[in-house]
């Protein structure tokens, strides 16, 4: 009897797909469709679709769009010959950026001010680090925050060989791809050392250069005071903030981070993360 039940209940199911769209199902299977909003099927004639507002943090948590014009070969990343120091002017924008970690002392205590005010941050992960703690990785995809390269054990790439440099890019990449769920589509280089290799290589793995405009000099722990009034002051459209999450004592940044969101979001910026439209 209860087998009998389960079929028919198989056959009312297969019934019912039975009678959707040939675009509803085209839809439905879409790449990426459980990654996005469900689409929603054609609304019945003479009922208009139904609209609800945005809330702030939807808002707040809409990517930004990609840099420069769409590239005519897809899947290559061109050579940049500086770093990119900002993000395009799409309205009050602010890309917030930490590095070196994750560390399990601080990189939790960032993305728990992060989620209280639902807003998106770039961490640019050492390899040996994201090794130790593939966990904060897994959150940081999970809040839907951005995860770029900075290299494995954050040397000086200007004063190394080309296949050290690929090494401590491509196994960086590697260990974020295994626990974070996708290779970075950004880089930067530790110190801010670029060179012709670092930006070829970089290329070559897929990632564009990302530097910043406001440096908060976080890593020599000048105060908490100093670090937001370097944010507050630095804060305009389109501008990249660095700060650190591991590399030494980093309560200050944390404290910080806790005055000086709020007050961005309070002033009318956007806090959240840029997008590659072409990768």
């Amino acid at each position: 009897m209860q087998k009998d039940q389960l079929l028919t209940r198989r056959r009312a199911l297969l019934a019912g797909a039975a009678t959707l769209g040939a675009a509803g199902i085209a839809a439905a299977l879409a790449p990426g469709a459980g990654n996005r909003g469900a689409t929603a099927s054609p609304p019945a004639a003479g009922a208009p679709p139904a609209r609800r507002p945005l809330r702030p943090s939807e808002y707040r948590l809409r990517p930004l769009t990609g840099y420069g014009p769409p590239r005519t070969t897809p899947g290559r990343t061109p050579v940049r010959e500086e770093p990119l120091l900002k993000v395009p002017d799409n309205g009050r924008t602010v890309v917030l950026t930490f590095d070196d970690g994750p560390d399990p002392r601080y990189t939790p205590r960032i993305l728990d001010t992060l989620a209280r005010y639902e807003v998106r941050a770039m961490f640019f992960v050492c390899g040996e680090m994201a090794e130790y703690n593939p966990h904060l990785l897994a959150r940081m995809a999970d809040e839907g925050h951005v995860v770029g390269n900075h290299t494995w054990t954050h040397p000086l790439l200007t004063k190394l060989r080309r296949r050290t440099i690929r090494s401590e890019m491509e196994r960086t990449s590697d260990v974020v791809e295994k626990h974070y769920g996708s290779r970075p589509e950004w880089f930067r280089a530790p110190y801010g050392a670029w060179n012709r290799a670092t930006f070829e290589l970089g290329a070559e793995l897929g990632m564009e250069p990302l530097a910043w405009t406001v440096d908060t000099l976080d890593w020599t722990e000048p105060g908490t005071r100093t670090i937001v009034g370097r944010v507050e002051d630095g804060a305009a459209p389109g501008v990249v903030v660095l700060s650190h999450d591991a590399g030494g004592d980093r309560s200050q940044s944390v404290k910080a981070l806790r005055s000086y969101l709020p007050f961005l979001l309070d002033s009318g910026y956007h806090v959240t993360v840029p997008r590659r439209e072409y990768v």
